[in-house]
């Protein structure tokens, strides 16, 4: 059995590869680095550091890899691999979607099956777009074959910050290895492999990963930098960080739970292993990282403006989750103004959330205000005196 994993980077390498490895498939990367494909090629290994107490190492053997740029070779791979997957980031994924559509039609050609695609992408909605990126190359006659492509989606919850290994092929990576993908979407066979989660609705999986971990994340990267931490192992460490992320993560937690019938308790433990694995040192993940491209962070729809409207669709009271959204804007601007251009404009933020948010940013513009207490006074005045 052979993977064709398209992009050789720390989720390539450090995750998916690594789990297809270890289920016993022949994992072929691709990509455009050069010296990483030689290095990969000639010694036909290299290593994962698990970022764990006690930390270990895993090797990785048998693994090849092909030039991105040599296009006739990925397209015949394509063709005959059992299963493939991306990891290149948006931009990337469209541009090589040419190539994918010639493998694709190559394997039509001589009668290979199915194609199935694990998308390991931080793209909403990645497989309606990859399929028509891959339509739009491919010749008409073909468009009757598109059932056969499968386009999963992929909830990606293991963290692989940079490595700190001198040797180019190492990745690090946390012990978290679970891989939640779209049943529904597969038109061959489930790929055997222990750690892959296959569900549907796909949506629940896609939306705790958005609207718990990443919301989350950023909420401790926003608050570690303004209390003064380097590191998410750091800032989560901070008593009172914690409160507040927590406080994000269950206002989340609640909605998820209101929107797809899932036990609270299921959703709250996930929120609460994620603020264990926040807090791993080993990992090295610094808040500036992680609060980095603010405004794609409160696009609407995104992690933290998504969160906030489908709170208040579900009854749920966002508090937490808006002072998250106070502070990303606090990290573009101290302008009131601008700051109110941005929560309507880009995260298109109803009057409700919106009015919410200001009052947020502008208690962070007070000297030392206090955090915990003014989200608590504005939780109480949304919800009224509780039975």
């Amino acid at each position: 059995m052979k993977l064709l994993m398209y992009g050789a980077g720390n989720i390539g390498r450090g995750f998916i590869g690594l789990l297809f490895a270890r289920a016993g498939y022949e994992v072929v990367f691709v990509d455009v680095n050069k010296p990483l494909v030689e290095a990969m090629n000639r010694r036909g290994v290299y290593t994962v550091k698990v970022a764990a107490r006690p930390a270990c190492d895993i090797p990785v053997t048998g693994a090849c890899a092909l030039d991105g740029t040599d296009r006739e070779a990925v397209a015949e791979a394509i063709a005959a691999c059992d299963i493939m997957a991306t990891s290149l980031g948006a931009s990337a994924l469209e541009r090589v979607s040419p190539i994918i559509a010639e493998g694709f039609a190559r394997r039509v050609a001589v009668g290979g099956g199915p194609l199935d695609i694990l998308i390991c992408e931080n793209l909403k909605d990645a497989a309606p777009k990859l399929r028509s990126w891959i339509k739009a190359a491919l010749p008409e006659t073909l468009y009757s074959r598109l059932d056969d492509l499968g386009l999963v989606e992929t909830a990606i919850g293991r963290m692989t910050p940079l490595s700190e290994s001198d040797d180019p092929l190492d990745v690090r990576a946390e012990e978290y290895d679970f891989l939640p993908v779209d049943k529904a979407a597969f038109r061959g066979p489930l790929p055997d492999v222990p750690q892959l989660v296959p569900y549907e609705p796909f949506a629940f999986y896609e939306e705790r990963k958005l609207y718990l971990h990443n919301m989350g994340h950023a909420v401790c990267a926003y608050l570690g930098l303004r209390r003064d931490h380097e590191t998410i192992a750091q800032a989560i460490s901070d008593p009172v960080i914690r409160l507040l992320v927590q406080s994000a993560m269950t206002e989340s937690a609640a909605m998820l739970c209101e929107k797809y019938g899932i036990p609270f308790a299921r959703i709250f433990d996930h929120a609460e292993d994620l603020l264990l694995r926040f807090g791993n040192p080993a990992l090295g993940d610094t808040c500036e990282r992680v609060a980095r491209d603010p405004l794609r962070k409160l696009q609407a729809d995104d992690r933290l403006a998504g969160a906030l409207c489908a709170c208040r669709e579900h009854g749920v009271y966002p508090v937490y989750i808006a002072l998250g959204y106070a502070l990303a804007l606090r990290y573009i601007t101290e302008d009131a103004e601008r700051a109110e251009e941005i929560a309507r404009e880009t995260g298109k933020l109803p009057e409700e959330q919106s009015t919410l948010v200001t009052k947020l940013f502008a208690a962070l513009t007070t000297p030392d205000p206090d955090l915990v207490k003014t989200a608590e006074q504005l939780k109480k005045e949304l919800r009224g005196n509780i039975v």
